[in-house]
């Protein structure tokens, strides 16, 4: 049966609370009635998908029951975007990777924009592993961090920065309570920044010359192997990899790979409101999401 399209919400100029200057991308942060969440709205860059890119994300994450931000559509002052609701609230402070890694990680330098060579796996996991003290919650928190990588492997997405992964923490009486913060800031996923049609690379060329693979494989993600290499890992490899030396800690993200099938995936795309998003740009969505299942269900763990 054809399910409806997303909701979209119209912002109201009276809602806006502040504006937020991490990241590249305009966005602000506003809440609808006291006493509700606060959420962050997002500006598209232009002539990208980032808007519907975020949503069919959250939506691919939910699916496979992996910890996420919620994420809306919504409007403002005729603009189309994203929101996505705060997970920093009561009492709840969240540390970016980058931060965690800091003061972790001996020589890492937390300033970086572009081209982390530290920020690789083996780093992530040694600053999950100092921070939750007890074996059971570093274990845990480990695993996490794993299914998020699988996530993004499934829809592609290559911005997995040191800024966009973290821990809460939370004051319980007198001492500190710590938890992986859900896997947000999902972007730069899906193709999102290809043209319908263009010289060079787009969509159209990519899929009716069926180089839907070369252009997964070939995506350089925001997570390195090694400090030495050039480039990040595509999010595929990374977790082929990863999967191949942490067997314990990537299985569940796989097996929940076993939630997903085409026709479910197809239907989270469709949903997207008709004028948000081009058919090419959701047959491309479709046909990556395809292809990187098809390739994580190879990994044996």
């Amino acid at each position: 049966m054809l399910q409806p399209a997303y909701s979209v919400f119209e912002i109201q100029p009276e809602w806006v609370l502040e504006p937020e200057g991490m990241g590249s991308k305009q966005k602000f942060w506003y809440r609808a009635k006291n006493g509700e969440p606060e959420w962050l709205f997002k500006f598209p860059q232009p002539n990208t998908g980032q808007h519907w890119s975020e949503k069919i994300a959250a939506e691919v994450a939910a699916s496979m029951d992996v910890l996420h931000a919620q994420v809306e559509f919504a409007t403002f002052q005729g603009t189309c975007g994203s929101a996505t609701e705060s997970f920093a609230r009561e009492g709840r402070e969240l540390f970016h990777g980058n931060q965690i890694l800091a003061g972790k990680v001996h020589g890492y330098d937390p300033a970086v924009k572009f081209r982390q060579c530290d920020h690789t796996l083996g780093n992530i996991l040694l600053g999950l592993e100092r921070t939750f003290l007890k074996p059971e919650g570093a274990h845990r928190a480990k695993v996490l961090l794993a299914e998020y990588l699988v996530l993004d492997a499934v829809i592609g997405n290559t911005d997995r920065h040191h800024e966009n992964w973290g821990i809460m923490r939370k004051q319980v009486g007198n001492r500190w309570q710590g938890l992986v913060a859900p896997s947000f800031d999902h972007a730069s996923s899906l193709g999102r920044e290809l043209r319908d049609e263009a010289e060079g690379k787009s969509r159209k060329q990519i899929l009716r010359q069926h180089l839907i693979g070369n252009y997964a494989e070939k995506a350089p993600g925001a997570i390195y192997w090694d400090k030495q290499d050039k480039r990040g890992l595509s999010p595929l490899e990374l977790v082929r990899r990863g999967a191949a030396l942490h067997p314990e800690l990537f299985k569940s993200g796989v097996v929940k790979l076993a939630k997903l099938e085409r026709a479910l995936l197809e239907e989270i795309v469709e949903r997207v409101p008709t004028d948000w998003m081009s058919p090419l740009a959701r047959e491309f969505a479709v046909a990556l999401m395809c292809y990187n299942l098809e390739e994580l269900r190879k990994i044996q763990v």
